[in-house]
């Protein structure tokens, strides 16, 4: 992937930018202790762009008076912003966070990269004047998202956390020579599979096999690298699940957002939650999915299985909560299945967990990169177990593209119980 420097066309004003935003700065938290002690809300925001209004004012005024050149417009529009920003807003984070098209913003000291909906990726100009600007950045962050983690310092030197609008934060210092932080967002957070079509995720025959998994009720767990799309994808494939079921979402922080008043009214959300400073009073996912058990589910969903809660997930599944889904991190729908049962071994004897596995999976899919998209690679169809061994069929397969193509045919029992549903298979080329 090419990385580009969009720095160097603006390195000759930013330090006069940057020296002029924080003059502007502290005149307006000057006025903001003054006259904003009691105000908060929309009114507390209103009053900060009044005072960058007349702060800039005032500046005008000034310079005008020394028989200088005023601001262009396009600078003072960015002075604005970058004040208002840092009282209202998440400082030099908020444009990215505004631009619908970014999708991941890194962040390594003064070393900011941005990447967007199309896979390119570039450095962009520091989000804070020094580490310990970036410091109080993140702590502003965790602050104005209302999240229980709050503090960050050499002591509790992580922290992970959602913001408002859904994306994902982590940032950690003193295990690096510099903070570090990455945000990653979900453009495609409302996205149905007919709308992962329009975006070339996968094709109309994938999606409509994928929709019939679901109101077939088949377990089924998405696979796929770091920042494939099995987030997305997963919130895709909920939204075909009838309005009336009970859902229990269990995730390490929470980001799939299936609650709905329309879609789904009955979703209770459950978050994992980290020890404190004492090192107690942590909560983790497999107990989650013990608790979620007791809540009457229709379907459990788990925001992505990592260890030991891939034996509780797999007896909900088998135990009557059919349809459930969850995701795993994986380089293959074969490898997939190895890594669930790699988690489930710390548990169980070996030769357990592929029974375990097989009795409780039904179907893994596989997302991967097909050049810059993000793309349905592969479907498989899980049998039975052999001794340790998971037997599956890989009835989509990976193309010369990456994209899934039609490869061994489904069970036919399984295919009656999709053609039910409303799937028509001459949909799927091949079949």
């Amino acid at each position: 992937m090419t990385v580009t420097n969009t720095s160097s066309a603006r390195s000759g004003s930013n330090d006069a930018e940057r020296g002029l935003v924080e003059v502007l700065r502290r005149r307006v938290a000057r006025q903001l202790s003054e006259r904003g002690r009691d105000v908060t809300g929309g009114d507390y925001e209103q009053l900060v762009w009044q005072l960058v209004d007349e702060a800039l004012n005032e500046h005008a005024r000034q310079v005008l008076s020394a028989g200088d050149r005023p601001l262009e417009p396009a600078m003072e529009r960015r002075i604005a912003a970058a004040v208002r920003n840092h009282f209202a807003g998440l400082g030099g984070l908020q444009e990215y966070l505004d631009n619908p098209r970014v999708t991941q913003i890194n962040i390594n000291g003064d070393e900011v990269f941005v990447s967007e909906v199309d896979g390119s990726k570039r450095r962009v100009p520091p989000v804070a004047s020094s580490t310990d600007e970036l410091v109080e950045l993140i702590r502003m962050i965790a602050a104005r998202s209302g999240s229980e983690e709050r503090r960050f310092d050499r002591g509790v030197p992580r922290l992970n956390l959602q913001l408002p609008d859904g994306s994902r934060v982590f940032a950690a210092m003193a295990v690096s020579k510099v903070p570090v932080v990455s945000i990653r967002r979900h453009p495609l957070t409302r996205a149905s599979l007919p709308d992962l079509v329009g975006y070339r995720m996968l094709d109309a025959g994938t999606a409509a096999l994928l929709a019939a998994l679901v109101k077939a009720r088949k377990n089924v767990v998405i696979s796929g690298g770091t920042y494939t799309g099995k987030t997305t994808l997963l919130r895709a494939m909920a939204r075909e699940i009838p309005a009336h079921e009970r859902l229990i979402t269990i995730e390490d922080t929470f980001e799939l957002g299936l609650r709905d008043e329309v879609e789904h009214p009955d979703c209770v959300e459950l978050q994992v939650r980290e020890p404190n400073i004492e090192n107690s009073g942590a909560i983790y996912q497999d107990e989650l999915v013990r608790w979620a058990l007791r809540m009457s589910p229709d379907r459990v969903i788990v925001g992505e299985v990592r260890g030991a809660e891939v034996i509780s997930l797999c007896q909900a599944m088998s135990q009557g909560n059919d349809g459930s889904l969850g995701t795993v991190h994986a380089s293959s729908s074969q490898q997939a299945l190895t890594r669930l049962m790699t988690y489930a071994v710390q548990v169980l004897p070996f030769e357990a967990t592929a029974m375990l596995i097989a009795g409780a999976i039904e179907f893994v899919v596989h997302l991967a990169w097909s050049d810059r998209t993000r793309v349905v690679s592969s479907v498989r169809q899980v049998l039975h177990a052999e001794g340790r061994d998971v037997i599956s069929n890989e009835i989509l397969r990976p193309g010369r593209d990456k994209r899934a193509v039609t490869a061994a045919p489904l069970r036919s029992d399984t295919l009656d119980e999709l053609v039910a549903t409303g799937f028509r298979p001459d949909m799927l080329a091949g079949w």
